[in-house]
């Protein structure tokens, strides 16, 4: 590719506005744990909403959908779009009880809602677990992007991406803290929204596209388009379709998506001003993250079934690339080599923002477990503020290059996302469940975190190798039901053969959080002083089918519109916009 200098300055001046934050809010960020972890509980809606949206748009996910797209089609991104639902769940009914609860982490509810060792287990364990193993599993996801990205664009090895790539975001992460973190979000959302769309734009102007009516009517694409698969087939709409909607949203766990709320979206919620504030930053991100950023980048993965049919055409293109670094993920990549000058360089420094938001915020987030939820949990209770900060800069730079090593032996996004999702799948329902439903514990959530995990090993390490319960190669969703199925029922049971909490930790928890009473009722009925409040949750739940209306109607409008069905396009704007006024009539109601 030909980087002019135009581009360079580009990327530079990008890099130099992203070090400045991280300076200017250096000195604020180290005066304490709870300002570098959670900016001092006062930031305002617009900013952690833009922030979620940010971290969400990494580099891997344009890949991500490019490679769902160039296999499926468009109707394959059910996989995550799916994850609307638990989003609008976390929106209506669990945004507010999370700034309620006002934990640091969301690994501190453990010992909020539960008590003993098992409690202390789960926060330590999980600290580890997800700030360290999850983290850096999906930090080098996101670094894998950056390795294909500037391996196709910059013609750069992969060590050399990953240290231009890492070193700005560990130098204004462990500077500047979440604050630092959340302003730089708002500056790459932009630049990241700039790259996608006039990408996009400049793309179907290709001679190989034509126009957008070129691209739709193109043989090699019009069999992508469908919003839902054949229904024809079984082997390809349950997979793709039945299992998202059906099972995939309420029973697995993945980071960002996790049924109730948790990781940096819980991170955001906590650190907002009140509850109001939690709630509009949580309904931004979701209409940001589904409705608004999906189109660009599946325009551009339908514009790459013309110019790179298949892998083979793309390692032709790029000889230079490692061959286990091809794959329908490097297509996305693969076509941005096509842009003019300027437009060049802001692309490139929309990926750099999309590379660097994420990986900032997973940063942060990581070394908040390790800070808070393990060194001054368990190693040293009396570590003073000043040493706190210490820890969690030092474990900000242990964790990129932890995951800069992991992102070298990977070789496809799609393949992490699919192996976390197998790893989370049952329990999900636990975490939905744990704020309403007394009876859940502490093993509830140990046995289930074990049996999915032993599971997940089962179906992706020895089950591959040797079949033992003969899964056909084109029924392998069964995987994730039998996964589902197992994990739950041995959750229930350990549930049911345990003790419960104790009354004094149930009824702490029930009146600072003020869940909805109906499944606290057999702990509440035996003191009867205690205030019995059903609160809003039918209509909290109703809302959030609502708001699921909304967003899905909005996305499949604007893809009417660009697929030029006027009629259908009209129907779908009329309802998401009857779905938002809703919305915005029955606010007053819940907040």
């Amino acid at each position: 590719m030909n980087v002019t200098t135009i581009d360079w300055v580009i990327i530079g001046a990008f890099f130099v506005i992203s070090l400045l934050i991280g300076i200017l809010t250096s000195k604020k960020a180290g005066s304490s744990a709870k300002e570098f972890f959670l900016s001092g509980r006062n930031m305002p809606w617009w900013l952690l909403g833009v922030s979620m949206v940010a971290t969400t748009f990494s580099a891997d996910t344009p890949n991500l959908v490019t490679d769902i797209v160039r296999k499926n089609g468009v109707s394959g991104n059910w996989a995550w779009w799916a994850f609307l639902l638990t989003g609008m769940l976390t929106v209506f009914v669990y945004a507010k009880l999370w700034r309620r609860s006002e934990v640091t982490t969301d690994l501190e509810f453990y010992e909020l809602r539960y008590s003993g060792k098992g409690a202390a287990f789960l926060r330590a364990f999980r600290a580890i677990y997800l700030g360290v193993f999850f983290n850096v599993v999906i930090m080098a996801t996101v670094s894998l992007a950056a390795i294909k990205i500037g391996g196709v664009m910059l013609g750069l090895s992969p060590i050399q991406t990953l240290l231009m790539a890492s070193i700005v975001t560990v130098v204004y992460s462990s500077l500047g803290g979440l604050k630092g973190v959340l302003l730089t979000d708002f500056f790459q959302f932009f630049i990241a929204m700039i790259g996608a769309f006039g990408a996009a734009y400049f793309i179907l102007d290709l001679p190989e596209i034509g126009s957008l009516q070129g691209l739709l009517s193109h043989e090699n694409v019009i069999e992508k388009l469908d919003f839902v698969p054949d229904f024809d087939d079984p082997n390809v709409y349950i997979p793709l379709f039945i299992i998202p909607i059906a099972i995939q949203w309420w029973a697995t766990w993945y980071p960002g998506a996790e049924p109730g709320g948790g990781g940096y979206i819980a991170q955001r919620m906590l650190s907002a001003k009140d509850e109001n504030n939690a709630v509009g930053a949580t309904l931004f991100f979701n209409i940001a993250h589904y409705a608004l950023r999906p189109w660009p980048w599946i325009i551009i993965a339908l514009a790459s079934l013309v110019v790179f049919p298949t892998i083979s055409d793309m390692q032709t293109a790029f000889p230079e690339i490692p061959a286990d670094k091809l794959g329908d993920d490097l297509a996305y990549s693969a076509m941005l080599t096509f842009l003019p000058t300027g437009l060049l360089g802001i692309v490139l420094a929309s990926l750099i923002a999309a590379v660097m938001s994420t990986l900032s915020t997973h940063l942060n987030w990581g070394s908040s477990y390790i800070v808070n939820d393990f060194y001054l949990r368990f190693i040293k209770p009396e570590a003073s503020d000043k040493e706190l900060v210490a820890v969690g800069r030092i474990s900000t730079v242990a964790l990129m290059v932890l995951s800069a090593f992991l992102a070298l032996a990977l070789s496809s996004a799609l393949d992490a996302f699919n192996i976390l999702l197998q790893i989370g799948a049952g329990t999900g329902l636990i975490f939905i469940l744990r704020w309403f439903w007394w009876r859940i514990n502490a093993y509830t959530e140990i046995s289930a975190m074990a049996i999915s995990f032993v599971v997940a090993i089962f179906f992706e390490v020895i089950n591959p190798n040797v079949n033992w319960i003969m899964i056909p190669e084109n029924q392998a969703y069964l995987k994730l039901i039998y996964s589902v199925s197992f994990t739950t029922a041995g959750w229930l049971l350990v549930t049911f053969l345990t003790w419960p909490e104790k009354d004094e930790v149930l009824l702490s928890f029930y009146r600072k959080v003020h869940p909805a009473s109906w499944g606290w009722k057999k702990v509440l009925d035996r003191y009867p002083g205690e205030k019995q409040v059903t609160g809003q949750l039918p209509r909290e739940i109703g809302l959030m089918l609502v708001g699921s209306i909304m967003i899905y109607s909005a996305l499949f409008a604007t893809g009417f519109w660009i697929y030029g069905e006027a009629l259908a396009g009209s129907i779908a704007t009329v309802v998401a916009l009857a779905g938002g006024v809703i919305v915005y009539r029955s606010w007053k109601y819940i907040s």
